[in-house]
């Protein structure tokens, strides 16, 4: 966990501080509600990959039986 925080040099305090500045910015009845649409966000976006690495694989194993019908597909 301490590795994701390196890039931005943050520790301890300073994590907290910003924690509590959003805390009295969004309110404690918002954040679940930011969290939430932060999630779907995420869901939607690793799907959207994981269709897009789906479609690369479908047109190389397509162009792949194209250059040699004979090979088995599988």
């Amino acid at each position: 966990m301490d590795h994701i925080f390196l890039f931005f040099n943050l520790g301890g305090g300073e994590i907290f501080i910003i924690l509590l500045i959003v805390l009295l910015l969004f309110g404690s009845k918002k954040i679940p509600e930011l969290a939430r649409g932060l999630g779907k966000g995420i869901r939607y976006f690793k799907e959207a990959t994981s269709d897009v690495q789906e479609e690369i694989k479908d047109s190389v194993k397509d162009t792949e039986f194209e250059a040699d019908p004979n090979k088995d597909k599988s």
